[in-house]
């Protein structure tokens, strides 16, 4: 043999090698499946929040004006009273 053949052995250890990058790439790749599927879930579950936290502003901006107008109300009632 000359010394540019690898011996069974030395194949044997390359063939355990691409073997073992293999398996990683599969874990890698797996991972990040996984990693996007969480930030997709993420990302929908932020949509979701900021729509009802913007629901829940104007629900209470709306609540403030008619208490205003009401307490507005009141102290125009005190002044005609004064």
């Amino acid at each position: 043999m000359s010394d540019a053949t690898p011996t069974s052995d030395e194949f044997q250890a390359l063939e355990q090698k691409v073997l073992r990058a293999v398996e990683i790439v599969k874990r890698e790749r797996e991972a990040r499946a996984a990693a996007e599927a969480e930030v997709a879930a993420l990302k929908a579950q932020l949509a979701e929040y900021a729509s009802t936290t913007g629901s829940q502003v104007a629900a209470l901006n709306k609540e403030r004006d008619l208490i205003r107008q009401r307490v507005e109300s009141m102290i125009a009632q005190i002044d005609e009273l004064i």
